[in-house]
């Protein structure tokens, strides 16, 4: 059996305002909060005893998921009640883990969806002996991540952090953000103190000489830090696009929950999620976006590309074209919000208060 750590404290700032009320983890993706997709996923690769490690609003997840029975899981929960960085975070949950030291622990960063196949990175894990073995994906413009070169034999050879000039830029692939480590690993890192296993354990352990391993997997990779991404994973998870054995529902270009209302001439494509108790009106339009439980799309409205909060509210002939709307805004009647607009939660635009002209 391998046992598995869930990185989930992370404050999401950049996805506000819909981390304002819930933790970026527990943000519905395809219906159900994200977090369960990497749960199933987990499960489905035999990982049994999964610990989370949380911190911000940390009282949401045991509630929601309590002992992890109802996922076929043992579930444990620690708090850190000071941000610890992602080292510090996998420390500070050492406690929790069953595993011998030479035996492997799978570590998953709370914000990525991927198609990974958990058991080859394990069965590389050890096959090649290695301490700590990472997920590597490759990217084509790789300046805004951790650049991983490795050699002939996949034995990882630097760290190099977000690269800017090409002479810098000596490879594609990229940290994707799931790990094995071996539990002794796990007990070595500073007890107590932030850690960053990016800038400080891994560069660390390669100057130690350990053995840190990359394997390649170039299937589905998405980081889901920005509105704008969260709401293309949630759309790629219910085209089929991303694996999850958790999306309720078949997939295709609409996944509409029970207690939903959408009208009969309401359209709904691209991979469009309507939550639970909410409701499209006539003629409107929906594409590739989420709408949360409780949310009102009103007649003629036209969203796009966007993630509408629980219980707000967008009104007739409004437009919505990569927008965020935050739970329980109110958006009047024709307006237009494009390019990214963020709507904070609660707040209200009045009918006809914001429009662009056609050649902006």
């Amino acid at each position: 059996m391998t046992e598995a750590i869930l990185l989930v404290g992370g404050k999401g700032t950049r996805l506000r305002p819909l981390t304002m009320n819930t933790p970026k983890p527990m943000v519905p993706a395809a219906g159900v909060p994200f977090l369960t997709h990497q749960l199933a996923r987990a499960r489905a690769a035999g990982v049994e005893h999964i610990v989370l490690a949380t911190s911000y609003l940390a009282e949401v997840f045991e509630p929601y998921f309590g002992d992890g029975s109802d996922f076929g899981l043992h579930l444990e929960y620690v708090t850190e009640e000071e941000p610890l960085g992602t080292g510090g975070a996998i420390r500070n949950v050492a406690s929790k883990l069953h595993s011998a030291p030479d035996e492997p622990v799978l570590i998953f960063n709370g914000d990525i969806l991927t198609g990974l196949d958990i058991e080859a990175l394990v069965t590389t894990h050890r096959t090649t002996g290695a301490d700590v073995s990472l997920h590597l994906t490759r990217v084509e413009d790789p300046r805004a991540f951790g650049l991983v070169p490795t050699d002939g034999t996949g034995r990882v050879t630097a760290f190099l952090e977000k690269p800017q000039t090409p002479e810098e830029i000596v490879t594609d692939q990229i940290n994707a953000g799931a790990y094995v480590f071996n539990r002794a690993v796990i007990d070595s890192i500073p007890a107590g103190r932030p850690v960053s296993v990016e800038r400080e354990t891994f560069p660390g352990l390669l100057a130690s000489g350990a053995h840190l391993q990359g394997m390649v997997d170039s299937t589905y990779w998405l980081d889901l830090g920005t509105p704008q991404a969260f709401v293309r994973g949630s759309a790629d998870l219910v085209l089929g696009r991303a694996p999850s054995p958790a999306v309720p529902g078949r997939c295709g270009d609409r996944l509409v929950l029970d207690t939903a209302e959408v009208a009969a001439d309401a359209k709904l494509t691209g991979g469009t999620v309507i939550g639970a108790g909410a409701r499209v009106e006539p003629g409107a339009r929906v594409d590739g976006s989420t709408v949360l439980d409780g949310a009102v799309i009103e007649a003629g409205a036209q969203v796009r590309d966007s993630l509408v909060g629980a219980g707000a509210r967008i009104g007739a002939r409004t437009v919505l074209d990569g927008a965020v709307i935050g739970d329980m805004a109110r958006i009047g009647a024709d307006n237009e919000l494009r390019a990214g607009a963020r709507v904070w939660c609660d707040a209200e635009i009045p009918a006809s208060a914001i429009r662009f002209s056609s050649d902006q």
